[in-house]
């Protein structure tokens, strides 16, 4: 799914366009416990309850596309009778109604789920009739072929809420405030089938996970039954590994500085494009490449590059191996950072035999937020005569 495509979905959950037919729910205590269950028609709930579920709604799908949100496909076993896709598609057909299938929802989260706290399990149906488009984008909705039928899962953290003084209106006085058990904003969760161009996409999902590295891998190979991409964190060390063992010795600063300025150039002309950039095996080849790699240092990519990643077939999302708002610099003892705009600023230089990096000094400069002068005024006047 791309970014037009999550953001059609979010912008149902409003009163007025609200495409929920039925709402499901499992609180389950730290011991893995199932507490409390919900199930009924979601037009039925309070309107002030509905809004906080359209909350937790959107934001299981908001977040970068590669980072928190991640496209997920079927291997073909799983949608074979008792595989995972199938099971999801006849939870989907039951409109949740159908409390054997949930139960068995509720075990597999419960099982596959690593949290060590309570949280609450959400799950909703959804049918949304598809307006079609005009050729300038206009939506026209009384025009409409066909139905998305479709699942959310959210799984949020419930916690107690902090303890403190508050006033009871009743008694007129301040009193200690009763601590009661809150529903968070959900951690991780997932849409089923993926919207994938303006329609019901069956071999996929879309999966959302606050941290990728933490419940990403479970929610998705042992849930779903699907191979969970490379995290975001795992994407920037396995680009940086590719770079630093192609180059070696001849890894330098301005070699390192030109290959970012090529990304976010790359993000730049990519940034109206509903599909975020990302680079396979050859693209990054050609990168390393044009950034002055040779072909005796590149004769063994394609190996380093599967080993590095993983999978052949890996892509990398330039937004994630990208410095888009800092560089660092970082020796055994300083830390420099700077804006990606500024570094043509910084400076290599070798004075008395040792490197050194140079950075102006003129204009304000201050020292933890104390403005200072760079050069005591003395030494400054000494140094022009």
């Amino acid at each position: 799914m791309n970014k037009k495509e999550i953001s059609e979905i979010k912008r149902l959950f409003t009163s007025e366009r609200c495409p929920v037919t039925r709402i499901c729910g499992c609180y389950v205590d730290s011991e893995k416990t199932k507490k409390a269950e919900i199930k009924e028609a979601f037009l039925s709930l309070p309107e002030e309850e509905m809004f906080k579920y359209f909350e937790i709604f959107k934001k299981t799908l908001s977040g970068s596309i590669g980072k928190t949100l991640m496209d997920l496909e079927f291997p073909v076993e799983q949608e074979a009778e008792g595989g995972t896709q199938e099971f999801f598609l006849r939870l989907r057909d039951s409109r949740l109604t159908d409390q054997e299938l949930l139960d068995e929802f509720y075990d597999r989260v419960i099982e596959h789920f690593r949290y060590p706290e309570n949280y609450y399990i959400v799950l909703i149906h959804c049918a949304y009739d598809i307006p079609r488009r005009t050729s300038d984008g206009a939506e026209l909705f009384d025009a409409s072929d066909d139905v998305y039928e479709f699942l959310i899962c959210s799984i949020c953290p419930v916690k107690l809420t902090k303890p403190g003084l508050c006033y009871d209106e009743a008694a007129n006085t301040i009193t200690e405030r009763t601590r009661d058990w809150f529903v968070e904003v959900p951690v991780a969760g997932f849409l089923f089938p993926a919207f994938t161009d303006r329609n019901s996409d069956i071999h996929s999902a879309l999966l959302f996970s606050k941290n990728p590295e933490e419940s990403g891998a479970f929610l998705a190979e042992q849930l779903l039954g699907c191979t969970l991409p490379l995290p975001a964190s795992w994407q920037r060390e396995t680009f940086n590994t590719l770079v630093a063992d192609t180059f070696q010795e001849e890894c330098t600063f301005e070699t390192v500085k030109n290959i970012h300025e090529a990304l976010n150039g790359l993000l730049e002309e990519r940034k109206d494009d509903p599909e975020p950039p990302v680079l396979d095996a050859f693209d990054v080849k050609r990168l390393l490449y044009e950034s002055g790699a040779t072909d005796e240092t590149l004769e063994n990519f394609d190996t380093d590059f599967e080993e590095a990643a993983g999978n052949s077939s890996a892509e990398l999302f330039v937004s994630n191996i990208a410095s888009t708002r800092k560089f660092e610099i970082k020796t055994s003892d300083i830390v420099i950072t700077a804006k990606p705009e500024s570094m043509d600023l910084i400076e290599t230089r070798i004075i008395d035999g040792r490197p050194y990096f140079l950075i102006p000094a003129d204009g304000s400069v201050e020292l933890n937020g104390i403005p200072v002068r760079a050069v005591p005024e003395a030494a400054q006047e000494a140094d022009e005569t």
